[in-house]
């Protein structure tokens, strides 16, 4: 509920960062003067606007860094999920279900089962040739 909240507070100062820089003027604006553009300071006053816009730059980059540090610890934490759906609770009844145990008092069954021990034929002893 407060990550939202948190993003949307921390997109409208970036945007309005933005905004205020653009309408701040530049060091250079006062070099302009001496050639005739003396009336570009006069909308805000002579130095009026300068400090009041620069106080609310300054205002709006805390709160940028703040829900930028809050929103950076919101993302890393590790939060217990919860199973939200039905096949989200199937799920996690099928890892949690053990598996069926034989009971002790059956011996368990061998692996393989051994060949039927039968006698090998007899084999007869080679004939030797008669001299």
């Amino acid at each position: 509920m407060l990550q939202p909240i948190l993003m949307v507070i921390h997109i409208l100062s970036a945007a309005f960062i933005v905004v205020l820089v653009l309408i701040q003027r530049g060091k250079g604006a006062d070099a302009g003067a001496g050639f005739g553009a003396g009336a570009s300071g006069t909308v805000f006053g002579a130095r009026g606007a300068a400090t009041a816009l620069s106080r609310a730059t300054a205002i709006l980059a805390g709160v940028f860094m703040v829900t930028s540090l809050t929103l950076a610890y919101m993302g890393t934490r590790t939060v217990v999920s919860t199973p939200n759906t039905v096949l989200d609770r199937l799920a996690e009844q099928e890892n949690t279900v053990p598996a069926p145990a034989a009971p002790a008092s059956q011996p368990a069954a061998p692996a393989s089962v051994p060949a039927p021990a039968v006698p090998a034929p007899a084999v007869p002893a080679p004939a030797t040739p008669a001299k």
